[in-house]
């Protein structure tokens, strides 16, 4: 027996939507009676062995658009615009589905493939599926649209948005939220920056959060997706906590560059040596660990992954404070943000 009703996300509403349109089978849902959006509103019910929806359909159907003949298809792919104009004619698919409402990013590209097509009087056709699965799905899309073949055109990168992450990371007492606080007093009225500093964020985003390994994790990608918010929008976040795990700095990373753009995200290992961060410690929080009354401690009895991909290594115990400010900043330049 199906189940009464199921919740579809974002990406389970183009999936619903790719169904009503015939491009994927009825078994691409869940099994069940009625489908609602996240906010309860019925959006489809099993009618049988149909879907009915139960809103209107914002789509032009694979039918009609089949029905102007057959013509050349381009599918305009993620994270890449087209480098001049397209050829007299084509049918233009774009795909824009599973993206959320607040999306920075999609809009701009999807106005650039837009302006492209009507400057060539070229056919835009949107499509409910994700950018990032349509160069897969290219051949079925555009023989469920036209007969025509899939032409290539050239196209360029899509740039980065204004909006930057600098992501510190580093052991406890290596500089990090030093470093970080000078960048942002540097850059302070020139842009919007939020600071993420990691003893802040544990007493308010992550407070009730211990330091096993799960809780570091959940820590950081806290860090990571709030990061990836305040890039997507064009601020600059600077985040700076100790983030001893490599596999979990990646997964920043891509959720910053998914949010702001590939280049949004900056990684500054600051790699002063421990026997510096012991000497700094002023907490005494390293003479515990080497006494065994705090376990987990990272650098002692707890792994620090140095970062192989960091776009900056700065050693505190011989860069002077100013000059590590100038390279950050030097980096944000670089970048095209700042």
């Amino acid at each position: 027996m199906p189940d009464d009703v199921v919740t579809l996300d974002n990406a389970g509403l183009s999936r619903l939507d790719l169904v009503l349109l015939g491009l994927l089978p009825d078994s691409a849902l869940p099994t069940a009676t009625t489908f609602v959006d996240e906010e309860g509103t019925p959006v489809a019910i099993r009618d049988n062995d149909r879907i009915v929806a139960m809103r209107p359909m914002p789509w032009r159907r694979p039918e009609e658009v089949r029905a102007t003949g057959p013509r050349p298809v381009v599918v305009a792919a993620a994270e890449l615009l087209p480098a001049g104009d397209l050829p007299d004619g084509v049918v233009v698919l774009l795909p824009v589905g599973g993206s959320r409402l607040d999306d920075a990013r999609r809009p701009a590209w999807a106005q650039a493939w837009s302006k492209a097509a009507a400057r060539s009087g070229a056919d835009v056709v949107a499509v409910p599926i994700d950018p990032a699965e349509a160069d897969a799905r290219a051949a079925e899309l555009a023989a469920a649209y036209t007969a025509g073949p899939v032409i290539d055109v050239d196209t360029v990168p899509q740039p980065a948005g204004d909006g930057r992450t600098v992501f510190f990371t580093g052991l406890s007492g290596s500089g990090k939220s030093t470093v970080a606080r000078a960048v942002v007093e540097r850059l302070a009225g020139s842009r919007s920056i939020t600071l993420l500093d990691g003893d802040v964020v544990r007493t308010h985003l992550s407070k009730g959060l211990g330091f096993s390994a799960e809780d570091r994790d959940t820590n950081i990608r806290r860090i990571g997706w709030v990061a990836g918010e305040v890039t997507k929008h064009g601020g600059l976040a600077v985040c700076a906590p100790i983030a001893p795990y490599d596999a979990t700095r990646r997964w920043v990373r891509a959720a910053v560059e998914a949010a702001g753009g590939p280049g949004s995200f900056l990684l500054v290992w600051i790699s002063t040596p421990i026997e510096v961060c012991e000497q700094r410690d002023v907490k005494g929080l390293y003479a515990k660990a080497r006494r065994g009354e705090i376990t987990g401690f990272t650098g002692i009895d707890d792994p620090y992954e140095a970062p192989a991909d960091a776009e900056l290594v700065i050693d505190t115990s011989v860069v002077a404070l100013d000059d590590a400010v100038e390279q950050v900043i030097d980096a944000l330049r670089r970048s095209g943000s700042t």
